[in-house]
C-alpha cells in the first residue's frame, strides 16, 4: 500500500498534534470515571433507579467493546483523520444529548450508545495517528503523554464529578465534553494523515462475530457481582446449576475462536480480513497486548478499591477522595514523560519489569498498612508507587504494539489494543468487586455469628441479606439501617465493629488480587523486546 502525502498543517510531530491526541484520550476515559460519584443525582435526575444508572454505564462499556475492532478497520477505510473526526462529531453529539436528557431512554442513547460508537472510532484511530505523526524513536515519548492523559483523566474523573455535582450540575461535566471535542475538532487540523490508495472492504461477519464475541463476555463480566462467578447466588440466572457468567464468558469464547477460523480462510480466499490472524502469532505485539491486559486489570482495580476506603471505609467527601488520589497522577506523568526523554535507549523489556513490580509494591504496601486505625495519609506512598508503574507501562506499551507491524496496520492493532483494554479494565473491576464483597461477607458473618452481643433474629436476617450480596456500607448507612430495624444501640455497636473489620478484609482480599495479577504479568514480559524499536534496522 503507498500511502498518500501528509497533509498540509504542522510538520508531524508536533506539540500541538500531540495536546490535540493526548487531549482524545483524556475525553475518553473521564467518561468511564467521572459519573461514579453522582450515580444516585443522575438517577433522581432522569427519573430513575441507581440501577438504571449502572445499566447506562455497562451499556456504555458495552458498545466501546463490542466495536472497537470494527472502528480500527473503519480508519483504514476512511482514513485515520476522517475517523477521528467523525468519531468526536458522533461523542460531542452524544455528549450534548446526555447533558440535555430528560428521562433514561435519551441517557442511554447519548452516553451509552452515540458516545460508545464515537469512543470505537476514536481511539483505534489515535493510535495510529501517533504511528502516523511521530517518527519510531519519539514514539515512546507520545505514546507515553497519550496513556498517562488517559490514566490521569480515571484518577482526576471523581474529583470533576464532585466539584461539578456539588456546586453546580453532573449535566455540566457533559456540556464540558461537548466543548472539548470542539476544541480537538479546531487543533486536529494540524494533524498529519495517510490514507491508503487502496480501498479494502469491510469484513462484515468478522465484524459482527467479533462484536457480538466481546459484548457477550464482557456483558458477563460485568454481571458477576450480581450473578456470581460460578455458583449462581440467589435469584440470579443459571443453567445447569452454574452461573450464567460462566456460560456467558463461554459463549463469547466460542464467537471469538469462530471469528478468528474466518478470518483466517478469508485470507486463505485472498479476501481483506478484519484482523490479520498472523499478526496474532506476532511475539511482540501479543506480549504488548498481554502487558495492556493486565496494566488495566491492575489499574482499574486500584481505581475501584482506593475510592471506596476512601469514601466508604474513612468517610471522605467525593473532593476529598479526588484529591487524595492525586499523587499517583504525579508520578504517572512523572514517568510517563521523563523515561523517553532522559533514557531514550533503555529497555523496554527492563522499564516494564520495573513498572510492574512498582504495581506489585503498591498493592503490598497498601494491603499492609489497611487498618482500623489508619487514616487518608496511608494511601500515598502506595499510590505514587503504582502511579510510577503505570506511568513507566504507559512510556513503552504502546511504542511495543505498534512497532511490531508495519504503519499501515497501525489501525488494526489499536482497534485489537483497545479491545484488550476495555477486557482488562472489565475484569479488573469485576474481579476486585467479587473478592471484596465474598470476603466482607464471610467475614462480617464470622463476626456477627460470634458476638453474643448480637440478638440471634438480626444474625439470621443478615444471613439472608447476605445471600443476595452485601453493599459496601459505611458506618453511617449501618448505623441508620439498624435503627431503622429497631436494634439496640449494644448490638449496633457490636455490628459496626464487625462491619468496620469486615471492610477491611474485603478490601484486603481485593489488593491481593492485584497484587496476584502483577505476578502473574511478570511470566509474560520476557515477550517485550530488549531494545528499543528505533535502535533497530528495519
Amino acid at each position: 500500500m503507498t500511502p498518500k502525502a501528509h497533509s498540509a498543517g504542522k510538520p508531524p510531530g508536533s506539540l500541538t498534534v500531540l495536546l490535540t491526541l493526548a487531549s482524545g484520550q483524556f475525553l475518553m476515559a473521564l467518561d468511564s470515571s467521572v459519573m461514579n460519584v453522582s450515580i444516585a443525582t443522575v438517577a433522581a435526575d432522569v427519573d430513575t433507579t441507581v440501577t438504571g444508572i449502572q445499566g447506562a454505564i455497562t451499556a456504555y462499556t458495552l458498545v466501546m467493546a463490542m466495536f472497537m475492532i470494527p472502528g480500527g478497520k473503519v480508519g483504514v477505510l476512511i482514513g485515520r483523520k476522517r475517523a477521528f473526526m467523525i468519531g468526536c462529531c458522533v461523542y460531542g453529539v452524544g455528549s450534548l444529548t446526555t447533558a440535555l436528557a430528560p428521562s433514561l431512554p435519551v441517557l442511554l442513547l447519548g452516553w451509552s450508545f452515540l458516545e460508545g460508537i464515537g469512543a470505537a472510532l476514536i481511539m483505534p484511530a489515535i493510535v495510529a495517528l501517533v504511528a502516523g505523526n511521530f517518527p519510531t524513536e519519539r514514539r515512546p515519548f507520545a505514546y507515553g503523554i497519550v496513556a498517562a492523559a488517559g490514566a490521569v483523566a480515571i484518577a482526576l474523573g471523581p474529583l470533576i464529578g464532585g466539584v461539578a455535582t456539588t456546586y453546580f450540575s453532573w449535566r455540566w461535566v457533559f456540556a464540558g465534553e461537548v466543548l472539548l471535542v470542539l476544541v480537538i475538532l479546531v487543533f486536529a487540523r494540524s494533524i498529519a494523515d495517510a490514507v491508503s490508495e487502496e480501498r479494502p472492504r469491510i469484513d462484515l461477519v468478522g465484524a459482527l462475530l467479533s462484536a457480538a464475541g466481546l459484548g457477550i463476555f464482557v456483558y458477563g463480566v460485568l454481571r458477576s457481582d450480581e450473578w456470581g462467578w460460578v455458583r449462581p447466588k440467589a435469584d440470579a440466572p443459571a443453567w445447569l446449576g452454574v452461573s450464567m457468567v460462566v456460560w456467558m464468558g463461554l459463549a463469547g469464547l466460542f464467537l471469538l475462536w469462530l471469528f478468528l477460523r474466518w478470518e483466517a480462510r478469508l485470507v486463505k480466499r485472498g479476501k481483506e480480513p478484519l484482523v490479520h490472524p498472523h499478526m496474532l502469532r506476532n511475539r511482540q505485539l501479543t506480549g504488548g497486548l498481554t502487558m495492556f491486559f493486565f496494566q488495566y486489570l491492575v489499574q482499574m482495580g486500584v481505581f475501584f478499591v482506593v475510592p471506596l476506603y476512601l469514601s466508604v471505609a474513612l468517610g471522605l467527601s467525593a473532593l476529598a477522595t479526588g484529591a487524595r488520589i492525586l499523587p499517583l497522577s504525579l508520578t504517572l506523568l512523572a514517568a510517563a514523560l521523563l523515561i523517553p526523554r532522559f533514557l531514550p535507549d533503555v529497555s523496554p523489556r527492563r522499564v516494564v519489569r520495573l513498572g510492574v513490580l512498582a504495581l506489585l509494591a503498591g498493592a503490598v504496601v497498601l494491603m499492609a498498612a489497611l487498618d482500623a486505625d489508619a487514616g487518608a495519609e496511608i494511601v500515598t506512598l502506595p499510590l505514587l508507587l503504582i502511579g510510577l508503574g503505570m506511568g513507566a507501562l504507559a512510556s513503552q506499551l504502546g511504542s511495543v504494539t505498534v512497532s511490531a507491524v508495519p504503519d499501515r496496520q497501525s489501525a488494526e492493532v489499536g482497534g485489537i489494543q483497545n479491545a484488550v483494554t476495555n477486557l482488562g479494565a472489565s475484569i479488573g473491576t469485576a474481579l476486585a468487586g467479587s473478592l471484596m464483597i465474598a470476603a466482607l461477607t464471610t467475614s462480617f458473618l464470622t463476626g456477627v455469628e460470634q458476638n453474643p452481643a448480637i440478638p440471634t433474629e438480626v444474625k439470621s436476617t443478615a444471613s439472608v441479606e447476605l445471600e443476595s450480596g452485601v453493599p459496601f456500607l459505611s458506618d453511617a448507612q449501618l448505623t441508620t439501617a439498624l435503627d431503622q430495624a429497631g436494634v439496640s444501640p449494644e448490638a449496633t455497636a457490636a455490628a459496626l465493629e464487625a462491619n468496620a473489620a469486615a471492610r477491611l478484609d474485603g478490601l484486603r482480599a481485593a489488593l491481593a488480587i492485584l497484587a496476584g495479577a502483577s505476578v502473574v504479568a511478570l511470566f509474560f514480559t520476557s515477550r517485550i523486546p530488549g531494545v528499543q524499536p528505533g535502535s533497530v534496522a528495519p
